[in-house]
């Protein structure tokens, strides 16, 4: 059995069909929801990997969210000095880009909705995307993004969409992120929908009642946004 670390930044954006593959294979997450005040535990020995999810919040709102400091803080240790797997998803990816000596700035426009992501040539021999199509379709929900990773040679690029560079990275051999949302279930772009955040976002980017659109285009690209997240589950347990 696995021991997964999940860092969350609020309830409703947990690890979703990738945790119901955990789950069914019997491993542990335990979930730190740093949103309403828990601690990620000061022993990190007992987990087998780090997964790092999305939030409402940017990684510049340390004055807002101070918990960001020591998640951060967290991040490089797990990442960079003890080496060990990590999966970060949107708010994740963006944590982990600055954790490498990224920047976050705001997108230009902001990609909300069931958009195309094109893999690398170095995708094409990865240890988690090998098995991905050279262009996939995915859920993206995010107004900024991760930049400057080109400045640390440890990053390796593996996909990008028309308005984003990094959709997916890795650094080293263990460490991966994803800007867009494998994770999705059916039902997790009207659960989303519900948060002001991302309803205001949504609606300044798509326009007013774009939610009803948004889900339908998501519910039809679901079978295959599921497959290739069970094949990243797949081979994520191999790198473990």
């Amino acid at each position: 059995m696995k021991n997964i670390l999940v860092l969350q930044h609020i309830e409703i954006e947990d690890p979703g069909h990738i945790k119901d593959l955990m789950e069914a294979d019997g491993w542990r997450l335990t979930r730190i929801e740093l949103d309403a005040g828990e601690t990620i535990p000061e022993d990190l020995s007992g987990f087998d990997a780090m997964l790092c999810m999305g939030g409402p919040m940017d990684t510049w709102m340390e004055d807002d969210y101070p918990w960001l400091v020591e998640e951060k803080r967290r991040i490089r240790e797990w990442v960079v000095e003890l080496q060990k797997p990590f999966l970060g998803f949107c708010l994740g990816c963006q944590l982990l880009g600055e954790v490498l000596g990224g920047k976050v700035q705001a997108s230009q426009p902001a990609e909300i909705g069931v958009l195309d992501i094109r893999m690398t040539a170095a995708a094409r021999r990865d240890a988690l995307f090998g098995g991905y199509p050279e262009t996939i379709r995915a859920v993206q929900w995010h107004s900024y993004e991760v930049v400057d990773l080109e400045h640390n040679p440890d990053v390796t690029l593996l996909g990008s969409s028309t308005g984003t560079r990094y959709q997916i990275f890795k650094y080293r051999e263990h460490a991966y992120a994803v800007q867009f949302h494998v994770e999705v279930r059916a039902d997790t772009v009207m659960q989303w929908g519900g948060i002001p955040e991302y309803k205001a976002a949504l609606e300044d980017s798509l326009g007013a009642g774009a939610l009803t659109e948004f889900d339908r285009a998501a519910r039809a690209a679901m079978p295959e946004m599921n497959r290739l997240a069970q094949l990243l589950y797949e081979n994520f347990k191999r790198l473990l």
